[in-house]
C-alpha cells in the first residue's frame, strides 16, 4: 500500500511529501533526481526520481504509459517487458542477457503504475501521473534499488529516466496528434 515519502528538492529547498509504493519507504529522506545513502542500520538503498510536464490530460498520458505491450517504446533502452499472467511479467535486460520475474500493476483510478522484481527483490519503481491544469500533466517516475549491485549509478539512472520520460512524452504527442493507434 502506498505510504508518504518525504523528498527534498535539494540543499536549501523545501521538502515535499509524495506517495511511495511500500512501507519500506516510511520516514526516509530522498533527494530528487539523486541518490539516497544507507539508513543508520547500514542498509544501502538507492532512490532516484525524475519528473516531466506533458501537454496532455492525465488520462491520456496514463493510457499510453500503462499498455504493457508498448512499455518497450518508453522504458529505458535495453529493457523489454513481456506480460505473463498480470500482474506477473518477465523483464529481459539486454545488457546482461538475463530474464527476471517481475510484477507490474496499473491503477487507473490512482493514475499510477507500480513495478518491481518478483523473486530477487532487487528493485521497485512507480510512475505517477497528475493533472496540473490547462490540459497538462506532471509525470513522475521513481526507482528504488534494494541491491547495490543492481544499481547502475546516479548518472546512468537519472539519464535513462529523463530519456524514458522524453520517449513517453513523444508517444503521448503522437497519439494525441493522430499519428498512431491508441
Amino acid at each position: 500500500m502506498p505510504v508518504p515519502v518525504r523528498l527534498k528538492d535539494g540543499p536549501g529547498h523545501s521538502e515535499r511529501v509524495v506517495v511511495g509504493p511500500s512501507p519500506a519507504f516510511r520516514g526516509q529522506t530522498l533527494t530528487e533526481g539523486g541518490r539516497k545513502t544507507g539508513d543508520d542500520d547500514g542498509f544501502g538503498m538507492s532512490e532516484y526520481e525524475r519528473s516531466r510536464t506533458m501537454p496532455a490530460l492525465p488520462e491520456h498520458v496514463f493510457d499510453q504509459a500503462s499498455v504493457v505491450g508498448q512499455l518497450d517504446s518508453w522504458l529505458p533502452q535495453g529493457l523489454h517487458v513481456e506480460a505473463a499472467d498480470l500482474p506477473a511479467v518477465t523483464v529481459h535486460e539486454d545488457r546482461t542477457g538475463e530474464d527476471e520475474a517481475g510484477l507490474f500493476r496499473a491503477e487507473r483510478d490512482q493514475m499510477r503504475l507500480e513495478w518491481g522484481t518478483r523473486d530477487s527483490g532487487s528493485y521497485a519503481g512507480w510512475l505517477q501521473v497528475a493533472g496540473i491544469g490547462s490540459g497538462a500533466s506532471e509525470v513522475t517516475v521513481h526507482l528504488s534499488f534494494f541491491d547495490e549491485q543492481h544499481d547502475p549509478g546516479a548518472d546512468a539512472v537519472t539519464d535513462e529516466l529523463d530519456r524514458s520520460l522524453e520517449r513517453l512524452d513523444e508517444l503521448v504527442r503522437l497519439r494525441m496528434d493522430g499519428g498512431g493507434a491508441g
